[in-house]
């Protein structure tokens, strides 16, 4: 999404998209932090069912971005449109993030495991998610800068599948982390 902002709305659409996603990030923590963790935490059988249907989920996103590598483009297709006003480019962002089933995981199945166990859940997960919308938000500042800059070699549909199978080889891995993590 970031992306597709960036080379066909621009950086400032880009901009504002990210701006978007990082609040969903800080509002799946605080969903997370009041109480949504300490049910899969306190209930194994809660945990497990997300988990796998995680697991299940990301596999099934990294299947399909390796079968984009069929299309010239791969999946980084620019055809279509990018939300370029300031208050549609946030909305995409946010609403990509809320709906996005890798955000909820995260956010509670993944953030509160590192949160030291003498430091208060609730605080570790919010303070985690706000780092996590932080690290976000720089990642995505970077890749939006250095679309602007290398927009003509990104152009090139190897470059395209290339990043389409990078795309799915991440999502690999962050299934198979997501299977072997156990609640806190």
């Amino acid at each position: 999404m970031v992306l597709r902002q960036s080379l066909i709305g621009g950086r400032r659409a880009a901009f504002f998209s990210v701006l978007g996603n990082s609040s969903g990030l800080i509002l799946w923590g605080a969903l997370s932090s009041i109480g949504l963790s300490a049910v899969f935490a306190r209930s194994h059988t809660a945990f497990n069912i997300l988990k796998y249907a995680g697991v299940i989920f990301l596999f099934g996103l990294a299947v399909q971005t390796l079968l984009q590598l069929k299309k010239e483009f791969g999946k980084f297709d620019v055809d279509g449109g990018a939300k370029t006003g300031a208050g549609a480019a946030y909305r995409l962002g946010l609403l990509t993030n809320l709906t996005n089933v890798k955000a909820a995981v995260f956010a509670v199945a993944f953030i509160p495991q590192f949160v030291p166990h003498h430091f208060s859940l609730g605080w570790g997960i919010f303070f985690l998610a706000c780092v996590q919308a932080s690290v976000s938000t720089s990642w995505y500042t970077f890749l939006i800068l250095a679309v602007d800059k290398s927009a003509v070699f990104l152009a090139r549909p190897k470059v395209r599948r290339t990043l389409t199978g990078i795309s799915a080889a991440g999502i690999i891995l962050l299934a198979i982390g997501l299977l072997f993590s156990h609640p806190r």
